[in-house]
């Protein structure tokens, strides 16, 4: 994804609570951006059809509902998913490689390309034990992340300090798709790990 342009590696999350905000940030940022993200509480709120209305005007979405059950639910999940001509969607790699397998099979043929979701960026070593983890974040996010290569996905998504580890280990044709970037690293909100857009660029992130 080298030759990606700057301002196409760039995704703004329409973290908005209706359709009206989340179009006005659209309309501000027409042509500054390569792609929108739609995450839980605006596909809540306004459902499908704003995801097909951003589809049909010509924008790019990563449709970010990280599914998480069984590999039929999913499919069918993802199979929804895609035919909105999004083109990203997510999945939790912690659900499995028979239901990872059954998301690329749904998504086979569409825009979309699925990512598996390794570990969560609010999610601390403690915090990881406390649900049954012993691994760091780290050997679990390279875990997963092998998993989601290995089941046919098309990439991850994963903290910025973890994306160097993360193009190390999986080479250079697999997404790596980082939350958690800041112009100011030091605004973390609920992420646990952050970086600048340019130093996630230089760990190997394909979008940010």
């Amino acid at each position: 994804m080298g030759s990606l342009a700057p301002r196409d590696r760039l995704i703004v999350a329409l973290d908005f609570p209706d359709s009206v905000s989340a179009l006005s940030m659209v309309e501000r940022l027409r042509g500054d951006v390569g792609m929108f993200k739609i995450g839980k509480q605006l596909f809540t709120s306004e459902g499908p059809a704003l995801v097909r209305q951003l589809t049909a005007a010509g924008h790019k979405i990563f449709l970010d509902l990280k599914f998480h059950d069984i590999p039929n639910t999913v499919a069918g999940a993802v199979r929804a998913a895609a035919s909105l001509g999004v083109s990203l969607l997510n999945v939790h790699a912690a659900g499995g490689e028979a239901m990872m397998q059954a998301a690329a099979r749904a998504a086979a043929g569409s825009t979309a390309r699925v990512l598996g979701v390794t570990v969560l960026t609010s999610l601390n070593q403690q915090q990881l034990e406390a649900v049954g983890f012993s691994e760091t974040p780290e050997r679990l996010a390279v875990r997963l992340a092998r998993l989601a290569l290995r089941s046919g996905l098309d990439g991850v998504v994963a903290a910025p300090n973890k994306a160097a580890l993360l193009r190390r280990e999986l080479g250079t044709d697999f997404l790596i798709v980082t939350p958690g970037v800041r112009l100011d690293a030091g605004d973390r909100q609920d992420h646990a790990g952050v970086a600048t857009p340019a130093e996630t660029v230089r760990a190997g992130a394909d979008y940010i």
